[in-house]
């Protein structure tokens, strides 16, 4: 299936001179960028290594560092993050992971087989003598854990200071932040939002819209890591937005644990900001809605189908359901009924008309019966999502699921393959071949056949490798269909639209310096 590009971060080598930064540069740097670890840390916070030399003998800011990032698109902003402050100081971001320094491992915690990569790739590291510095879900829920001891994490919340982690780790030391922050005592949606950044993708801008939720899932790990719900103020959010346009976006992506939760913390609510937002999106360009869970957009359905029609709004919404078993439902404490899922698909069907809901079923959770399940299935049947992401339950140590009874591990494989089976056996986008849709084209395909555009529905289209239309939103004729995807020719007529209001920067650059530069040319 081709699909999103997913590929590391590239080399920004063209950006960033090898040459040793001038005086000036390296004062603004490390003034306005980030604070030296050794000013803000007592020595109970630093481990040093005895086997690395003196930390007077290494000249932090000229290695080169690989970043590896696992699971959600929060996750992914986060590490560009990380990867734009670390470029701005002076380091080199390498997508070969043999040649780098360091490793920046960005972890995440929803499921086994992900917390198995990161362990894995730490063992990597350290036979291959590597430095290593952790970040993400998996070492700030669960920072004590055997194999993460003697090595440096950087907390959720802190990647404003991924700086001083990795010239302290360069070092020989081992530090750790795993803080919160916060304002006069109250919890803060997480760093700031215009920090240096690398986008993986220059053309889409991942914006956090807050961190955590409202919710206390039985099977969640990510709620250890993310805590509860904590909100961007609207006017940073829009700030952001404006920038990222002033950059060459096109495409905006809004993520968080669960953004229709967004402003309940801070006395507004998600539409309020939607509608701001929507004010300052050129035309042609898009905004893409991130999960949200059902109890905290029914009160807004009204409003949130107004933004859902809106020309520069994807059609689009995930709204996970997990399970077609209000008893399954009640043990994984989901606050909602499939009764309210219904409401709020039946809902936007109608008053959105072609919307595309995606969602997600965990299949074998604790207690699941096969009455239950069929209830699953059932739903699935009745709705035919054409996005539906199915897991296998894994129980996260830690989590009030893992202490429940469990369902035999054939049984929970046999009911994912069965439910699997019944999502592939039905296509959603058969009936619209023929059809002329405008979709904007924003990657490459995996396999670099194609280029990857979205219709006004968010359904993914291919369209022929034309270097003219990336970034671009094209007039195309639907002539075929598959089971994820959709294949479209341009019309012979069709005026290809360029939605940046400016040039994109190139891939590997970092966002957020134009200023920096300027306050730096002008100190001369």
């Amino acid at each position: 299936m081709p699909a999103v590009c997913d590929s590391l971060l590239g080399d920004i080598e063209d950006i960033i001179s090898e040459q040793d930064p001038k005086p000036q540069d390296l004062q603004f740097r490390r003034k306005n960028v980030i604070p030296k670890v050794r000013k803000r840390h007592s020595q109970k916070n630093v481990e040093t290594d005895c086997d690395d030399p003196p930390s007077d003998s290494v000249i932090p800011g000229v290695q080169k560092i690989w970043i590896r990032t696992w699971g959600c698109s929060h996750n992914s902003s986060d590490g560009e993050y990380m990867a734009g402050q670390l470029a701005a100081y002076g380091y080199r971001i390498t997508d070969n992971a043999a040649e780098a320094d360091l490793w920046l491992l960005n972890s995440c915690t929803v499921k086994s087989p992900a917390e198995d990569h990161f362990r894995n790739s730490i063992k990597k590291a350290q036979e291959e003598k590597k430095k290593v510095v952790l970040a993400g879900c998996v070492p700030q829920a669960q920072p004590r854990q055997d194999y993460l001891q003697g090595l440096s994490i950087i907390g959720v919340q802190q990647i404003d200071r991924v700086v001083e982690v990795v010239e302290e780790t360069i070092k020989g030391h081992s530090v750790r932040l795993l803080g919160q922050k916060k304002d006069n005592g109250k919890r803060l949606g997480g760093a700031r939002l215009d920090l240096p950044k690398i986008r993986k993708n220059p053309l889409i801008e991942i914006i956090s819209i807050n961190t955590g939720c409202l919710n206390a899932c039985t099977y969640c790990k990510t709620k250890h890591a993310r805590g509860d719900l904590a909100s961007y103020p609207i006017e940073e959010l829009v700030n952001r937005a404006k920038q990222s346009f002033q950059e060459g976006v096109c495409e905006i992506w809004l993520t968080s644990e669960d953004t229709g939760a967004y402003g309940r913390d801070i006395g507004t609510d998600l539409p309020t900001l939607l509608w701001k937002l929507v004010e300052v999106i050129p035309e042609g360009a898009m905004l893409r809605l991130g999960m949200t869970n059902p109890p905290y957009i029914l009160e807004h359905l009204e409003e949130m189908a107004k933004i859902l029609n809106h020309p520069r709004v994807y059609a689009f919404l995930h709204v996970p359901v997990q399970s077609a078993s209000d008893s399954v439902l009640m043990d994984m404490k989901r606050e909602y009924c499939v009764a309210d899922f219904k409401r709020v698909v039946d809902f936007l069907k109608e008053k959105v008309p072609g919307i595309t809901i995606a969602t997600d079923i965990i299949c074998g959770f604790p207690g699941e019966t096969d009455e239950d399940f069929q209830e699953t299935m059932k739903l699935v049947e009745e709705y035919k999502f054409p996005s539906l992401f199915i897991n296998q339950f894994y129980p996260r140590p830690g989590t009030p699921a893992a202490k429940m009874h469990q369902v035999p591990a054939q049984v929970k494989k046999q009911r994912t393959k069965e439910l699997s089976r019944l999502f592939h056996s039905y296509n959603p986008y058969d009936h619209k071949i023929g059809e002329k849709q405008n979709v904007l084209v924003t990657e490459e395909s995996f396999d670099s056949k194609f280029y990857v555009a979205h219709n006004r529905f968010y359904e993914q289209v291919l369209v022929p490798k034309n270097p003219e239309f990336m970034g671009k939103m094209v007039e195309v004729n639907i002539f075929e269909a598959g089971k994820h995807f959709m294949r479209g020719s341009p019309v012979s007529d069709a005026r290809v639209f360029t939605p940046s209001i400016t040039r994109p920067l190139a891939k590997g650059e970092v966002s957020g310096l134009t200023e920096v530069a300027g306050a730096s040319e002008s100190g001369k």
